[in-house]
């Protein structure tokens, strides 16, 4: 993963164009042109020994005949030359490129690509359109149009809809901070993308469109990393079917592709849509929306009509309209006519003029946790512009920055044109509404200033109410999506050990007899070991006999099962048999399964039959929790509901693993039998504790055992009192395609975790856990602020839950924390005594560090433990160099330094000047 030079290809200060030509229809002649008639101000310089001059600039034979090494190059030329000019510009110095031309076979692309790596040149391609950064004036592209600046940023795999929404973006106005083709990603992907465009000051969304994901942990990595900082919207191709694989088991089957991807979109705290109009629909809505109200919508409107409309499309889409309390009744009913609705939507009648609106918007101001939906009709009694502006200064938004945004249709050519908004018309300050409330006008030209108005004042502004609801329902899902990505869980209980040897035995015994599946009872062994309640099994013979003395040992009623290696859905061949209450009957079905079996499946080998009690359980819910394996992402869990009918039903929500107990109730909310688990009338609430605790035991066995290639378990019964699991199958593979390395997400490095024996004393030594939050909040809290200060530069003490969650809840692909604990005075908790941290850059060359130890432990070697803990890790990743900033007269954390065989150096000449009294310290960690 690398962002390395990736500010040369998207803000050069020069560019040459390979292949530059004038000939009309050429790819080289349309980049040209696109590139020296546009806006881009830095020098350019076409490359084609067939031509002395193009444009009135000179044109060059070679790379070697260039003035200077220009900062990006675009290559048109034929396949069979670009990796020879690659090498070329890499030696003249050039550290970025566009390999437009298409048709690299394999061996050439590897050559290109081995090029490019010696001189650490970047390329976006090949077989691509090419890319536009249109604030910096460059369509380095074949697009038949350029793009107007803008605060989007869209990244796509299709290089034909990269021209064809640059058409349809130009007709309704919308801008761009960069506009890019990833054509075949050989070397720049979407994990670069995303990694540098969540730190460009221009971009304030990130629209994807994806087709395929090769590196998932990449992928996972930079995508959880941006959608902090942004909103990353999705539209994925291949929803159908047709991509998902056959699988034996239940999970296998439900598990489709695209359904991972989905969960995948949702650990990672993005957004997927159905549509290309809908990445920008939800674009607008979360740039403005994004840290404002999502819980509920409350639908102000002067006509019943459009109220009725948000209505519907509020019910189909999820939306909640919730009723009006008894406070906001009261103040609605001084300020509206008595005929008004008095519901949710509120109807204030087509009659009203600008100040019932401002008056009942007034009202809706206490509704804190609820959006506002907006709806005007056009009627004679007022013009909606006069409306627009008395409803400005309570609902106006401005724009963080002097960017025209990202959603700013142009009037379209058949109507009028209105005036444009007055800049006297449009608050420059946030309303008391502002970020809350959603726009409608309904209509065309009649509405089309108020309109203008509303997106001039910073309020997101829908053609209709369905359309409006629509994106408040993306805004509520991103949220729930949001919410997982920055999730800080509870400390959470030890849990049934796990006997790691006795998994071990089971499943090379069964690769040892050349086995896929456990057997029914070696599943239920397998489970056992894991932590998870199972129903007590007995394995017996085919004789009746053995499976009476069974069920005589545990009582009746009993369940019989047949046990064969090549049966895995036994009920699928009357292998099943419930409810046995005696001897004779469990005879009698014995005897009966064996004949029907035999029949149905003549080529199985029956070994016997497993006898089990029939559990009782008084309220219970059949659930599903399985997992496989999927080809890009990787171990995958799934719940739902269970059953003989669990693919009919197709009730369930995937997860990727590594899952905590918070992560696992999010996975179970996303189903419909989430709101019978709740309880119900006379039905008591499931324990959804013990169901939490199946999903994270299921996840910690993906990761402990690689084996593992797909699991089920169906059903796992449930009630108010506890879970047990009833049927499991297990899948095995010596190819090992589970375990943490396979993870998409990189799982908590538990072997990292150290006892450290110093003064007499015990401590561990950990990387930070996300269920440290409490516990890391209280270390901050007990620091000295002259201490933070020393640290951070300045001396804030409280700090915010967003803050002490990305401080918890880091990607250990990417950025490394180690704590220094020790068990409380009383033994029932632990306390952090110190902490440091290392982000490292995408390129893996610079780990910028902090350390903190409590400001009364200072002096008794914590410091210097923790530092060496940091760098021993950094070394083994492979990290080039470790530095950091400290305050001069920090002298204790410059001593520390010094010891550890830092270089201490003055601040570089473009340091910040509040940072004058700074020393900068750089170890270099590997060997030249």
């Amino acid at each position: 993963m690398s962002t390395r030079h990736l500010d040369l290809l998207f803000s050069p200060q020069s560019i040459v164009v390979l292949g530059a030509s004038a000939r009309h229809g050429s790819v080289g002649g349309t980049v040209w042109r696109n590139l020296s008639g546009g806006l881009f101000q830095g020098r350019l310089y076409p490359v084609n020994p067939k031509h002395t001059s193009l444009s009135g600039l000179k044109c060059y034979a070679n790379v070697d005949k260039l003035p200077e090494a220009p900062d990006l190059a675009v290559i048109c030329t034929p396949p069979k030359t670009v990796p020879g000019l690659i090498a070329d510009l890499g030696k003249r110095g050039t550290k970025a490129a566009i390999v437009v031309s298409a048709g690299l076979d394999k061996q050439q692309k590897q050559a290109m690509l081995d090029e490019a790596r010696q001189h650490t040149l970047r390329i976006l391609g090949p077989n691509c359109i090419g890319m536009l950064a249109p604030h910096h004036g460059v369509n380095a592209s074949f697009a038949h149009i350029g793009a107007k600046p803008g605060s989007l940023a869209f990244v796509s795999q299709s290089g034909a809809l990269v021209t064809a929404m640059l058409d349809w973006a130009a007709s309704r106005g919308i801008g761009f901070s960069h506009f890019v083709s990833l054509g075949e990603r050989a070397d720049v992907d979407f994990g670069d993308m995303l990694d540098y465009l969540a730190h460009d000051p221009k971009t304030r969304a990130v629209l994807l469109y994806i087709e395929s994901i090769e590196e998932s942990r990449k992928f996972m990595s930079a995508a959880r990393a941006a959608a902090r900082n942004k909103p990353v919207i999705v539209v994925k191709a291949g929803r159908s079917a047709a991509g998902q694989h056959a699988a034996a088991s239940h999970t296998g089957a439900l598990a489709g592709a695209d359904d991972v991807f989905d969960a995948a979109i949702a650990r990672a705290g993005m957004l997927r849509v159905d549509t290309l109009h809908d990445l920008f629909l939800a674009a607008e809505t979360l740039s403005r929306f994004r840290d404002g109200p999502s819980d509920g919508l409350l639908v102000l409107t002067n006509g019943g009509g459009a109220g009725v409309m948000a209505a519907d499309a509020a019910s189909a889409a999820g939306v909640p309209l919730p009723d009006l309390d008894d406070d906001l009744l009261k103040q609605l009913d001084a300020v509206l006519p008595p005929n008004w609705s008095r519901a949710n939507p509120i109807d204030i009648i087509g009659d009203a003029p600008a100040q019932r609106y401002c008056d009942a918007m007034a009202a809706l101001q206490s509704s804190t946790e609820h959006a506002v939906l907006f709806i005007h009709a056009p009627t004679a009694i007022v013009p909606s512009p006069d409306i627009a502006r008395a409803l400005l200064p309570a609902v106006a938004s401005p724009e963080p920055s002097t960017d025209a945004g990202p959603w700013r249709p142009i009037p379209d050519n058949k109507s009028t044109p209105s005036a444009p908004p007055i800049a006297s018309d449009i608050p420059t300050q946030r309303g008391p509404m502002g970020g809350r409330v959603l726009g409608c006008w309904l209509g065309d030209r009649a509405v089309q200033s108020a309109r203008e108005l509303f997106r001039a004042g910073g309020v997101a502004d829908f053609d209709t109410p369905e359309e409006a609801v629509r994106a408040f329902a993306f805004l509520r899902t991103y949220r729930l999506h949001q919410e997982e990505l920055l999730q800080t869980p509870a400390t959470q209980h030890a849990t049934k050990p796990v006997d790691k040897d006795r998994i071990r035995s089971l499943i090379q015994g069964a690769l040892k007899d050349k086995r896929r599946w456990l057997t029914e009872a070696e599943a239920k062994q397998l489970l056992e070991a894991a932590g998870l309640p199972v129903v007590p099994t007995r394995v017996v013979g085919t004789d009746a006999e053995e499976a009476v003395n069974a069920a005589e040992a545990m009582h009746y009623p009993v369940a019989l099962k047949i046990l064969s290696p090549e049966i895995t859905h036994k009920s699928d061949v009357g292998g099943v048999k419930l409810h046995i209450g005696n001897a004779q009957e469990l005879e009698q079905a014995c005897k009966a399964m064996l004949e029907r079996v035999k029949q149905e499946r003549p080529d199985a080998t029956i070994e016997g039959f497993t006898v089990q009690p029939m559990v009782q359980m008084k309220h219970a819910h059949e659930l599903i929790v399985g997992t496989s394996v999927d080809p890009v992402f990787g171990p995958v869990i799934l719940f739902g509901a269970g059953g003989t009918a669990v693919e009919v039903l197709a009730d369930r929500a995937l997860a990727l693993p590594p899952l905590n107990h918070v992560l696992a109730r999010a996975q179970i909310e996303r189903t419909r039998i989430a709101k019978l688990l709740k309880g119900y009338r006379d039905e008591p609430a499931a324990d959804m504790a013990g169901i939490e605790q199946v999903l994270v035991s299921i996840s910690q066995l993906m990761a402990d055992v690689p084996e593992v290639a797909e699991l089920d378990i169906n059903p796992l019964l449930v009630n108010h009192e506890g879970v047990v699991a009833l049927d499991a199958r297990v899948r095995v593979s010596a190819d090992c395609p589970g375990g943490a390395g396979h993870f998409a997400i990189k799982p908590y490095p538990q072997s990292l975790v150290e006892a450290w024996e110093h003064n007499g004393a015990t401590y561990v030594l950990r990387p930070i856990r996300p269920e440290d939050e409490a516990q890391h909040r209280v270390f901050l809290e007990q620091m000295d602020p002259e201490d933070i200060r020393m640290r951070i530069f300045y001396s804030r003490r409280t700090i915010e839950h967003t803050e002490l969650a990305q401080l918890t809840q880091i990607d250990y692909a990417r950025e490394m924390a180690f704590v220094l604990t020790r068990p409380t005075a009383d033994g029932k908790a632990e306390e952090t005594l110190g902490a440091v941290r290392a982000r490292v850059d995408a390129d893996n060359h610079t780990a910028e560090f902090g350390v903190l130890v409590r400001s009364d432990l200072k002096g008794q070697g914590f410091g210097h433990k923790l530092m060496q803990k940091l760098i021993e890790y950094l070394r083994g990743q492979g990290t080039q160099e470790l530095a950091g900033t400290v305050l001069r007269e920090n002298r204790g954390m410059l001593a520390l330094a010094r010891s550890l065989g830092f270089a201490i150096s003055s601040p570089s000449s473009g340091q910040s000047s509040e940072h004058e009294d700074a020393r900068e310290v750089v170890l270099r960690l590997q060997a030249d």
